[in-house]
């Protein structure tokens, strides 16, 4: 039987077969051409907004849409060769993420150290949707009301 193994074992295998990129190297490699792929959740990117040109695949539907045999496969992604470049808000699920595409055949995987969060506060380009962090666009009529 196998032993048991932690999350952190785990994070630490995916790891190593990809590449961990800073946001300022992310961003040098998405202007050089390697696709920057988001895979946090709506909610995350109408509040903190999103990266310009980056590509969003929801994580729990990643494989499907980034496999490029597959039948709901993302038209920004040309195959496996192409460098796909993964960002979460804080650097963890993307690192785990990378693995699968490492499995179904991508060369060329990294995620982004710190995430989305690390690449919001280094200053690189953000694009907002007009909620204020942390608030809907309901709460702030809310707000505006009373």
């Amino acid at each position: 039987m196998e032993q048991r193994r932690s999350i952190d074992d785990v994070l630490a295998d995916a790891r190593r077969v990809i590449s961990r990129l800073s946001p300022n190297e992310a961003a040098v490699a998405q202007a050089a051409g390697s696709v920057i792929v988001d895979t946090r959740e709506y909610r995350y990117r109408r509040t903190e907004g999103d990266i310009p040109g980056a590509v969003h695949v929801p994580l729990s539907v990643l494989p499907w849409r980034l496999d490029p045999e597959g039948s709901m496969r993302s038209a920004a992604i040309q195959g496996v060769e192409q460098r796909v470049i993964l960002i979460c808000n804080d650097g963890f699920s993307s690192s785990l993420a990378g693995e699968w595409l490492v499995r179904i055949g991508f060369r060329d995987v990294s995620d982004v150290v710190g995430g989305f969060r690390a690449w919001s506060a280094a200053g690189l380009p953000v694009v907002t949707h007009g909620a204020r962090k942390g608030r809907t666009a309901r709460s702030l009529a809310v707000m505006l009301v009373f």
